[in-house]
Formats: C-alpha cells, structure tokens, sequence
C-alpha cells in the first residue's frame, strides 16, 4: 500500500505507545519549542495505510534517568544543561485519533492504531479543507471559525446542524450570543430553515454592543436580512427606542393561556401542587375562558371555589400568583380575534421569514418562560398538523419549512422537572419528527435533562469551570476525559470546542469575528457611513 504524503509543516515527534480507548502517546523532538505544543491543538499521525486525525488532550515532562535529577545544572551552565536536556529529558504528549482518511481520501470512524514510531506532523490547510469543507457561498457549509495557531477556516455542515437539536454552551462572558448570532446569520444565508428567536435581551434583532474592551456596536440579524426576518414585539417602544420599527405588537388573549402554560412556571410562581389542581378544576368547568374568570373575580372566593368544587384556599393562592398577569400590557383580556398572533407567525414562517421575538423592558425570567412556552406549545401544534398534511398529500408544496426555536436561559425549560412538563423536552426528543428542533444557549447545562442533552446533535462549548457542569455537558461523547481536558484550558472569550453531528470530529476553534468583514461575506452591502449615521439615529 501507497503511504499518505507527508504534509510540508514541521514534524512534531513519533509515536511510543497507547490505546485506542485511551490515546496515544508521542514523544515530542527535542528540538520542537514545547510552549508552542497547546492541548486543543490539531494534528495528525501518518500510518502506513491511513492518516489519524488528532486532537492533542494531554502534555506531560518525562525523564529517562532519575538520577539527573540529583544535580541539576545553573542557569549559566547552558551546554551541560542542554546534554541533560537531550539526553535525559524529553516530553509527551497525549493525542486523541478522532478520524481516518484513507487513501481514497475518504473519512472513516476510528477503529484501529497506527504502529510503533509513526510520525506526527502539524495538519496543513489542505487537510483542514478536506476535513470540514470549503465555504463556497453556494453550499451549506459555512466557517465557524479556525484552528488554534491556524487561520484556515473549519466549517460547519448547516444542513446536518439544521437536522437535529443543538447547544451553545459556556459561562458568562464567553461569546455565547455572539456565537449564536454568527451562527443564526450563517443559517438565514446559507441554509432553508426559518429560525423563531425568543430574544429576552433584544439583542439578535437591530443590534447589540460588543463584549470585551472594544464595546462597539454589532448589526443585529433584521438588520443584516431585513427581507427574512419579522420583528414581533411585546414592547414596541423599547424596539423604536433602539432605532427600529416592530412588524407586529405581539398581544396574548388570556384565553391562549393554558394551564400547562402555568404548570411549567410552577417553581417560578412558587405554587403549591394543590394550586394546579384547582387550575385544572376551573379549567374544566370554563375551558379557554378559566383565566378570564379567575382574574375577574373581587371579594370574597369562597363562591367562586365551591362553583368549580375547590378548596377556597387553594383557589385564592391560585388568584394572588396570577394577579401580576394583570400588570403585563401587552397580555388582554378579551380580543378580537382567537390568538391571531400564530397564524401571522405561521403565515411569516411558510414564506421562509425568521422571527425574533423582542421582550424590550420585560426580560424577568417569569415573562420568558410564560411567552416561550405559549408560543412554542401553538407553534408546535401547528407543525404537527402541517406535517400529516403533508405525510398525508405527499405534495411537495404541503412540505412545512424546517423551524429552530432558539431558547436562552434552557436550563429553566429543559430541568429534569420542567422537561417532562413543557414542551421543550417533547420537541428535544422528537429529533425533528415535526420539522422542529431547538437551539439551546445556556450556561449551567448540568441543570438540564439528562435525556435531554442525550438528544443534542451539535454541542458548541466555550469555557466552564463548574465540575458538573463540565460533566454534564460531556456525557455521552466519547474520550469525554481528554475533551474535559482541553475544554478547561480554553481561554475565557472567542475559543469554543465543537462537537456532534454536523462536524467531522472534534476540533477546538477560535471563533470567527463578526465584524464589516462577515458582513460582506454574507453578501450584504455595509459600508462605515451607514453604519455611523444608523448609530447617530439611535443615539
């Protein structure tokens, strides 16, 4: 068999020993500088038949003899020093085979080793290509950012990202949002799927400041795609304060309000079970009006609760928690129309349009989980529907658009408790049964669901310190100790580990700058004088 060509970087030193289960082992060449050699670094082993894809997990100081230990040369005594050093000193590093190609140039799964001495060698921009793809403007391949100590782009299969559920995971303060926002940006352009964004922050839509030192301003996605994406606003005024116009004042009937709706809000609202019991008795003597008649009542409830054959306290435990809906404008009592507000989401979704949700002022975790959760639950439906519509016709036309519902703060949705309850944890499940799937954004993923995080195709990681949450976010992926490894020397900002289905195998990245430069990629027309005088209107 024909051995792979060697690729022109340095080489980096030999194979000695190891697993397949456990890694293997590289003895550094001396004359490598080790503090260049970082863990998260990209590499690969030349076999006879194949090269191994690499991730480096582990480094580590060997010595030969112990007794050059005993007296060890000065600082100025540079040429014994360096004969130790060559001798008797060396270093390891601990890599982790993470795909195959072979000599079609084809990926396979990691299910053998090279043999004894193999050289390891820096992978070149041609290998990186090979492995993540090209972003080309025409495919769905799009680059999320780059290799440590390398600037050649690794890209993400939209397509296979857009399959299945995903999570952005990370402290905060690491680049959530804006890795988010890149991603999303990336999807709108590349790819067919209609995104439905529950912005409790109203930072996706017109634009949002730049962590770190440089706080500069960023374009926001309406404003990068403003023909594919609809603003529905619970608070106009906030959305015109920050130079925009909403394209629907999103108001709720009290009768789009499910019990369901409350139960996921149980711990929020701290209602006792006996609370829900007699939401659900209320509910079945006046159905879609139960909240209507609740709120309206004054006085004494002692009537009300023997009417619907509850107890008066739990009925009146009941009202006081939900007497603050009442101070929330843009929740009414009565309208015009049934909760119209899903057909014009639904009417935006079936012609290719994302949606952003802007919450304004109203960003207490109460509202966000209240609004997520009834519209999500009708969304849903409604999905169901179209999709035996079209199961059902097999039309072409009938086929609904695949939908990611973007979520932040997912541990409250997605608990062990809460996942059972809402219908987050059914859609989580699902695996795009219904041509629905989430994007999670969340920095404590040890609260969410075991079975839950299970079902995440897609996992991009920046820096945790939470030991469970290090755990958590790990289980299930294979050589999850070394990942733990290079996960906890990633630095605090714009470096992630990203893993699942829409990538080959694990690399970790310096994530791409959103900046004029991204914005020109996408095809949009930006240049300084627009962005200034959109920054003197707002200010």
């Amino acid at each position: 068999m024909k051995t792979p060509q060697l690729s022109p970087q340095v080489q980096l030193g030999r194979l000695i020993s190891g697993s397949l289960s456990e890694g293997l082992l590289v003895r550094l060449d001396c004359n490598i500088d080790l503090e260049t050699i970082k863990t998260g670094k990209f590499v690969s082993v030349v076999g006879k038949s194949y090269r191994f894809f690499s991730l480096i997990t582990d480094l580590k100081l060997e010595i030969s003899n112990p007794d050059a230990m005993l007296f060890l040369p000065d600082g100025h005594e540079t040429v014994l020093h360096e004969m130790v050093r060559q001798r008797e000193m060396y270093a390891v590093a601990k890599i982790k085979p993470m795909l195959i190609l072979n000599q079609k140039n084809q990926m396979e799964p990691v299910k053998t080793i090279p043999n004894h001495f193999a050289p390891v060698v820096n992978v070149d921009e041609a290998e990186v290509a090979l492995i993540f793809g090209k972003e080309d403007g025409k495919s769905a391949f799009f680059c999320i950012g780059y290799p440590l100590d390398m600037q050649t782009p690794v890209c993400v299969d939209l397509d296979r990202f857009c399959e299945r559920s995903s999570g952005i995971f990370g402290k905060t303060g690491t680049g959530k949002t804006f890795i988010t926002r890149l991603l999303l940006a990336g999807i709108m352009r590349y790819s067919k799927t209609v995104c439905l964004i529950f912005d409790m922050h109203s930072e996706y839509g017109l634009q949002a400041r730049q962590e770190g030192q440089n706080k500069n301003f960023v374009k926001g996605l309406k404003t990068l795609f403003p023909q594919k994406t609809a603003i529905f606003s619970l608070d106009p005024d906030s959305t015109r304060r920050r130079g925009g116009m909403p394209d629907v004042n999103l108001q709720i009937p009290y009768s789009a309000i499910s019990v369901g709706d409350i139960l996921s809000l149980q711990s929020e609202l701290n209602l006792h079970s006996t609370a829900m019991e007699a939401a659900y008795l209320i509910f079945a003597k006046y159905k879609e009006q139960w909240l209507v008649k609740l709120l309206e009542q004054t006085g004494d409830l002692k009537d009300f609760a023997n009417g619907v054959g509850a107890h008066p306290e739990s009925i009146s435990a009941l009202y006081r928690k939900l007497k603050r809906l009442e101070r929330l404008p843009f929740l009414v009592a009565h309208s015009a129309s049934k909760f119209n507000v899903i057909d014009q989401m639904m009417e935006y979704i079936d012609r290719g349009i994302s949606i952003i949700i802007e919450f304004g002022n109203y960003t207490s975790s109460f509202v966000y989980l209240l609004i997520a959760n009834i519209i999500t639950r009708r969304i849903h439906s409604a999905y169901i529907a179209k999709s035996e519509q079209f199961l059902g016709s097999q039309q072409a036309g009938d086929e609904p658009n695949k939908l990611i519902i973007v979520i932040e703060e997912a541990h409250k949705f997605l608990n062990p408790t809460a996942a059972q309850q809402t219908i987050f944890g059914n859609i989580a499940r699902e695996m795009r049964k219904y041509y629905v799937s989430l994007l999670i954004v969340d920095q404590r993923p040890s609260g969410i669901d075991d079975e839950v995080l299970s079902q995440i195709g897609t996992k991009i990681i920046a820096q945790l310190n939470d030991e469970k949450d290090l755990a958590a976010v790990l289980n299930g992926s294979s050589n999850g100790a070394g990942l733990r490894t290079v996960l906890a020397s990633l630095n605090s900002s714009q470096q992630a580990l990203v893993i699942g289905h829409a990538i080959p195998m694990p690399v970790v990245i310096q994530t791409r700058r959103y900046d004029e430069q991204f914005y020109q990629s996408l095809g949009g027309q930006f240049n300084q004088a627009q962005i200034k005088n959109a920054m003197d209107e707002l200010f």
